[in-house]
């Protein structure tokens, strides 16, 4: 009896770390210190000596059930992005500048390939961020998962001199809503997915002329990830006052996160698209509309509030780098919370 026959491959192992090297090379910036396969990674906060008050943000989170149609349609490349947009998007919620990211894959049987593809896609996240992979871990854990699934969680860490962290204190009434457009679905509330549209590879290869792809496509579009766009819109010169990620929870959990006592956000509707999915989703689940806004993003993945006089600047900032943005709503006095109209 040896490891091997107990389940666990350590030279697939060293096969996966060879192949995944090249994607962890593309993620490398200036300030890493060392190389790949070390017990940890390193950082230098030289470069950052000359803020105010340097202050590091961190976010944690995984892809959850969102993997389940990975499995299915055996499909690993995206998923990554997903890993790493769930967290660094929340660092930029604070202001923070992506810094590094790990991540972490526990899986029942390791595949080289399969486990490659994963890292190739928590790659193409880091490089959308600016962010650096330096570092991971492969746990293979036969018994615990099955052998052809696994899970995948990761940590990023972030900087922002602490003047110009987005705390929401800053927030008041009069304020302006301004909304970021979302890819799709995310990566929350695919417990709910799940429940809703067979889950087979025939029903997710079908493709459906209200969505333009396949539903298996639209359902895997990866994360959104937000970073340049806010980095864009802080370089025009906007005070972003207050900020929210809209993940599990939707609209109704995540918009008061942002809000100060004796501020209510008011969103209007009619001032975004709705993307096919979530009205696909909605008609054949038979879900009424406030648990859909109570649960997913319906087309807004990003929303921040603004003083009036800097919609404009925003709005050019934030399609200047590439997103679509929305005056989405406003900041009125009244008890924290939000109202959807």
């Amino acid at each position: 009896m040896d490891y091997k026959n107990a389940g666990v491959d350590i030279e697939a192992g060293y096969r996966s770390v060879e192949l995944m090297k090249q994607y962890v090379e593309r993620t490398m910036r200036p300030e890493v210190l060392g190389g790949i396969g070390g017990f940890s990674g390193a950082f230098s906060l030289k470069g950052f000596a000359g803020m105010e008050e340097p202050t590091l943000v961190s976010g944690t989170d995984g892809v959850g059930t969102k993997l389940k149609l990975a499995f299915v349609m055996d499909r690993h490349d995206t998923v990554g992005i997903d890993c790493v947009a769930m967290c660094v998007n929340d660092i930029a919620c604070a202001g923070g500048k992506p810094l590094f990211f790990l991540d972490y894959i526990a899986c029942g049987k390791n595949y080289p390939e399969k486990i490659a593809s994963i890292v190739k896609g928590v790659a193409d996240g880091c490089i959308q961020a600016g962010a650096a992979l330096i570092g991971g871990e492969t746990a293979e854990m036969p018994g615990f998962y099955p052998e052809d699934e696994y899970d995948l969680a990761g940590f990023a860490v972030g900087i922002v001199d602490k003047k110009d962290m987005i705390t929401g204190e800053e927030l008041k009434a009069g304020d302006v809503l301004i909304g970021l457009a979302s890819s799709g679905v995310h990566s929350n509330g695919f417990s709910l997915v799940r429940k809703v549209f067979d889950m087979s590879p025939e029903s997710l290869g079908t493709y459906h002329e209200e969505l333009g792809t396949t539903l298996g496509e639209a359902l895997l579009a990866p994360t959104k990830i937000y970073v340049k766009a806010l980095e864009s819109i802080r370089a025009a010169g906007v005070r972003i006052h207050a900020c929210s990620h809209i993940t599990g929870g939707g609209f109704y959990e995540n918009v008061p996160r942002m809000l100060r006592p004796g501020t209510h956000a008011v969103i209007e509707k009619k001032a975004f698209p709705l993307p096919p999915v979530f009205a696909m989703l909605a008609r054949e689940g038979g879900i009424e509309e406030k648990m859909m806004y109570n649960t997913y993003n319906m087309g807004l993945g990003m929303v921040l509030a603004v003083d009036p006089m800097d919609v404009g600047p925003t709005l050019a900032a934030a399609h200047a780098a590439g997103e679509k943005a929305y005056l989405a709503g406003r900041v009125e006095a009244g008890e924290k919370g939000v109202t959807l109209c």
